[in-house]
């Protein structure tokens, strides 16, 4: 009965316990205020006092910000004034190193065989203080030879240049395979006096008549570039310029002070074969903090943000000048790479391509988007099928190598259309802005034009060299036949004189047995008959070995021609140099016998001893026998003539020290006339009315082919001419074999 009557007493508990815990709130309220308002106000110097420590607080943290953003602000600029000299100088040293490659080139247009050679070198050798010495190397990289800076003291003095070859083989080597001018590494060079100097080495390939015959070597002092590259510059000279190796080691330094240490900036010459750094040491100090923070303090509040303000809009409008920069610096690369003709493609770590250019996409007819989607282990679509696990391989080789140096090889492509083409692709490491190996990149060359460009040539080649040996056999064809005649003759003689003696024989023997039957005379009859018999035979015996000979001869006379007009592929074989001069002398003999020309062999004896080359047969024999015809001529042509009794044609062969064999061919003519002499290997230049100019040009190409130099000097005693050309002999295991 008495729960219902509780219920309707809860809702108003309720509202009595929220009154009451506000008017406890307000009333706590009312006590802080209470206590804490008089405290407030009786801190007055306190309350003004703290603005002023907060506006002090301000002044200090925007000072010290001030003080640290000048500090920077010098600090940037010394380093930036310090990159400006180090790229001032980089650039400065390109273009001495530009100007003396090119200068280089001018010389190797001649040769050391020509006089104005040396006169050339002594030019470019005073005009390039850094040059320090020039030579002449052949096309295995030995030295044919050198000539040092004229006002400076010999470089290699006290160290056989032979002893520090292994830097310029190197660079001549990288030069042969990218077919350009080459630098070498840098390396020590001592002197007497304890001292001695830093050199490189650029290697300038020699190319005769399309192929390579030759090197240039030229030796550059660092000192000498560094000190040329700072004297030019005042702006240099305050800083210590140097050229340090990548562990920091100095290779040579000028400048008229030491650095300080402080302001430091490399610069990186990516030259072709070898990279240079090249260091700018500022001398002077970190920044002074005294100045900076008088002329902060000076300032003021009034001018301390005006101030930061200005530096932040002066930042502001640097980095929109930096990124206006950056931005055209972006669009003018890719408009150089999408106006380049050589292929350019980028790979990661994984092998897939992340970057093509518009150049590398019509090379091989696909698209750039089909090549990014491409994803390892799948095959390019560029990569021939039956190659395709050559590559994959290779491929997986250089990814498990790491970061590799820069190299170059040759590949076969694939078109969209299934054309094989080939290319050579440079592949170096791909590096980020922190020095990271990201992946490579790769430059890729079309070889199709190249290799036309070489077979035209080649085909151009064989057929000169056909219409050389064309030539010579019309000229030979009329002394065959006078030639032949003689033993020919000799055969129809020899045959009449046979069957005479074997009817003689017959007729003999008939009358003798008769005779014998007459007289009853049985044991003497026959032995006359027998007697006349044995001596016919050998008369018979020796006429057809004299026949056998006469045919023989015919025989060898109609080989060497045949074997010299047929048409064949190079052939390098190592063979005797008497063997050579065995194979033309049937032809040499047939044109001397008609000029009445006595023709000398000069071999080294025991014939054990003679000398040994590897080269091609029939090209050789083709030299020995136009230089031989040559000589012959010039005998027979020569004005008023070479008394007969002088008339002598000298064949040579002697081994030289260096790994070669010398051939000379002599004659005693009148010699060769300056004129003639400048214009003498020149294709189509002839002084015979019936000659093609084709025969000394086509002898030195060939001579060439193998490596050696075919050249010519007067004969002893100032008479006639002797043609003398070089040829490798066998390295000593080709020898034994």
């Amino acid at each position: 009965m008495n729960a219902p009557a509780a219920a309707p007493a809860a809702p108003a508990n309720t509202a009595a316990a929220a009154a009451g815990a506000q008017a406890r709130a307000a009333a706590w309220h009312r006590g802080w205020r209470a206590r804490w308002r008089p405290a407030w106000r009786q801190a007055g110097p306190l309350r003004r006092a703290l603005p002023w420590v907060l506006l002090l607080a301000l002044l200090a943290v925007a000072q010290t910000l001030l003080v640290a953003l000048t500090l920077r602000y010098e600090t940037w600029r010394a380093h930036a004034a310090a990159e400006a000299a180090a790229a001032e100088a980089a650039s400065a040293v390109r273009r001495d190193l530009l100007r003396f490659t090119q200068a280089l080139q001018v010389v190797t247009r001649l040769s050391p065989a020509e006089p104005d050679w040396r006169a050339a070198v002594d030019t470019v050798l005073r005009e390039g203080a850094p040059l320090r010495r020039i030579e002449w190397r052949d096309a295995a990289v030995a030295i044919v030879t050198g000539v040092d800076a004229p006002l400076a003291p010999p470089l290699f003095a006290r160290i056989a240049r032979a002893e520090l070859s292994a830097e310029p083989e190197q660079a001549c080597r990288e030069a042969q395979r990218l077919s350009a001018p080459t630098f070498s590494g840098s390396y020590f060079v001592p002197s007497f006096d304890g001292t001695g100097e830093e050199v490189i080495d650029l290697c300038l390939p020699v190319w005769r008549d399309g192929r390579q015959a030759a090197y240039l070597v030229a030796t550059l002092a660092l000192q000498g570039l560094l000190d040329a590259a700072v004297e030019r510059s005042r702006e240099l000279r305050r800083y210590e310029m140097s050229f340090v190796e990548s562990d920091g080691a100095r290779l040579a330094r000028a400048g008229v002070q030491r650095g300080a240490g402080v302001t430091v900036e490399e610069q990186v010459l990516d030259l072709p074969g070898h990279s240079l750094r090249l260091r700018a040491d500022s001398v002077a100090g970190p920044p002074g903090l005294i100045p900076t923070l008088t002329l902060a303090l000076v300032l003021g509040l009034s001018i301390a943000l005006f101030g930061v303000v200005l530096l932040l809009a002066r930042d502001v409008r640097r980095r929109a000048a930096a990124e206006q920069a950056l931005a055209e610096s972006l669009r003018f690369r890719q408009a150089m790479e999408d106006s380049l003709s050589t292929g350019l493609r980028a790979r990661n770590l994984a092998g897939a391509i992340t970057y093509v250019n518009p150049a590398f996409c019509a090379m091989v007819g696909v698209g750039a988007e089909a090549l990014y989607a491409v994803r390892p282990p799948a095959a390019p679509p560029y990569w021939p099928p039956e190659r395709a696990a050559e590559y994959t391989e290779r491929q997986r080789r250089r990814l498990a190598g790491g970061a590799a140096q820069r190299e170059g090889f040759e590949m076969v492509y694939m078109r969209s259309n299934g054309e094989r083409f080939p290319v050579m692709v440079y592949e170096a490491p791909l590096l980020d802005a922190e020095g990271r190996h990201t992946g490579w990149m790769g430059s890729v060359l079309d070889l199709t034009a190249q290799r036309r460009i070489e077979d035209l040539s080649r085909q151009q080649q064989e057929r000169l060299q056909a219409t050389a040996r064309l030539a010579t056999v019309g000229e030979m064809a009329s002394l065959l036949s006078h030639e032949l005649n003689q033993p020919l003759a000799a055969i129809a003689s020899y045959s009449t004189g046979s069957l005479n003696l074997l009817g003689a024989t017959g007729a003999a023997a008939a009358a003798a047995a008769g005779a014998a039957a007459a007289a009853g005379a049985a044991a003497v009859g026959p032995a006359a008959p027998r007697a006349e018999g044995e001596e016919t035979t050998a008369l018979l015996r020796q006429a057809l070995a004299r026949i056998a000979e006469q045919a023989e001869r015919a025989g060898r006379v109609i080989k060497s021609v045949h074997d010299f007009v047929r048409r064949r592929e190079q052939q390098r074989e190592t063979i005797g140099v008497d063997l050579l001069l065995e194979a033309v002398l049937p032809l040499v003999r047939l044109q001397a016998r008609k000029a009445g020309v006595r023709v000398e062999l000069d071999l080294p004896q025991p014939p054990a001893a003679v000398p040994r080359v590897v080269c091609d047969r029939t090209m050789v024999e083709q030299v020995l026998l136009n230089l031989a015809r040559n000589g012959i001529q010039a005998m027979e042509g020569a004005p008023g003539g070479t008394p007969a009794a002088e008339r002598m044609l000298l064949l040579a062969a002697r081994a030289l020290p260096d790994g070669w064999v010398r051939i000379d061919v002599g004659d005693r003519g009148p010699g060769i006339a300056p004129e003639v002499a400048a214009r003498l290997f020149t294709p189509f230049f002839t002084t015979r009315a019936e000659g093609m100019g084709l025969g000394l040009s086509l002898c030195r190409t060939v001579v060439e082919q193998h490596g050696g130099t075919l050249a010519f000097e007067p004969g002893p005693g100032g008479r006639g001419t002797r043609f003398h050309f070089t040829l490798p002999a066998p390295r000593p295991a080709a020898a034994a074999q």
